[in-house]
């Protein structure tokens, strides 16, 4: 099983927007939307990591389950694109739709 959150973007994973979705695990610049989503994390913004380390959408898409945790009306409009948008690596949680078994839970009534 895979627990995923969702970014504010739409990343999965810290599989960040993009032109190209990568397979596997690799090393991913963050966004400056990712950096500040997560200062609430660190002490000040210059100590939030401009890098992480993620699975990429492949490995994620090989669990037998994903569990899409949402939460907060600011993410109405990306679990929107990311549930009914066209599948497009500019929104990398869109890519779950292809999935056979995802549940999602959330706080947003859409």
């Amino acid at each position: 099983m895979q627990i995923l959150g969702l970014g504010p973007n739409g990343h999965i994973g810290f599989n960040e927007p993009s032109h190209n979705m990568e397979i596997l695990t690799h090393v991913v610049d963050l966004t400056a939307e990712t950096i500040q989503a997560n200062t609430r994390f660190f002490p000040d913004s210059g100590a939030v990591p401009r890098q992480a380390i993620t699975m990429g959408v492949g490995s994620i898409m090989q669990a037998q389950k994903i569990l899409l945790l949402v939460s907060g009306e600011s993410k109405r409009d990306i679990l929107t694109k990311t549930l009914y948008g066209p599948v497009s690596t500019e929104v990398p949680s869109s890519i779950l739709q292809l999935h056979a078994d995802l549940t999602v839970l959330s706080d947003i009534k859409l």
